[in-house]
């Protein structure tokens, strides 16, 4: 069989082969996380959670959400879930009352990002009912309306709002956030809080929670 080649054949063929791959597209920066106050470092969490004191939930029947009044005011015309979405958004701008009119959104629980606050609840990573089993109930409403508001501990996150939904009054030992790379945060904050407001935790509570840190 025969073969026959043109020059320009070949030096078309040359130029493909010789072309240089695409350079590769650069991922683009991932939104930052939120980052409220005071959560520990690992082994900080590990010492405040073997500091815990570990008993059997208590539930009175008692519960009734309006016993954690939210939301107070913050600062100006702020209140907490409005002061929090400033705190933990990007970009956020606010009318007059306070309530965002732009910004972003990125929930650490669930990597979710969202432009309408509507999308957005402000979590208690204690969970109020779970504060009052584990301690909450012998307060005063005043103290429960001060852990309910606080803002100096990482008790408060702005997170997807079905997500929040779906943890509901769970703690760690039935209710993990969808991002298992958020577990060793996750599990930080929440011992700080507990240790903070001196409440006990369950032994598969504290099981669950030695688990979270060791992702760390």
């Amino acid at each position: 069989m025969r073969f026959s080649y043109t020059l320009g054949g070949l030096m078309s063929t040359y130029a493909v082969l010789a072309a240089p791959a695409p350079a590769p597209v650069a991922n683009p920066m991932p939104m930052p996380m939120p980052t409220p106050p005071g959560i520990p470092s690992s082994s900080s969490a590990k010492s405040q959670l073997a500091s815990l004191t570990v008993k059997a939930a208590v539930d009175d029947g008692k519960y009734e959400r309006d016993l954690f009044p939210t939301w107070d005011t913050i600062t100006g015309t702020c209140n907490t879930r409005e002061y929090v979405l400033k705190r933990d958004g990007t970009g956020v701008v606010v009318g007059s009352d306070c309530y965002p009119t732009s910004g972003t959104w990125t929930s650490p629980y669930d990597g979710g990002k969202w432009t309408a606050p509507s999308d957005v609840d402000i979590d208690h990573m204690v969970p109020l009912k779970n504060a009052w089993i584990s301690g909450a109930n012998a307060w005063t409403t005043s103290k429960r309306e001060q852990f309910a508001n606080d803002i100096d501990r990482p008790q408060l996150w702005a997170v997807t709002d079905n997500v929040n939904s779906s943890k509901g009054d769970k703690s760690p030992d039935a209710w993990k956030p969808p991002l298992a790379s958020f577990y060793c945060t996750y599990a930080r904050a929440y011992i700080a809080v507990k240790s903070y407001w001196e409440l006990s935790i369950t032994s598969a509570e504290k099981s669950a929670l030695s688990d979270m840190l060791n992702t760390c």
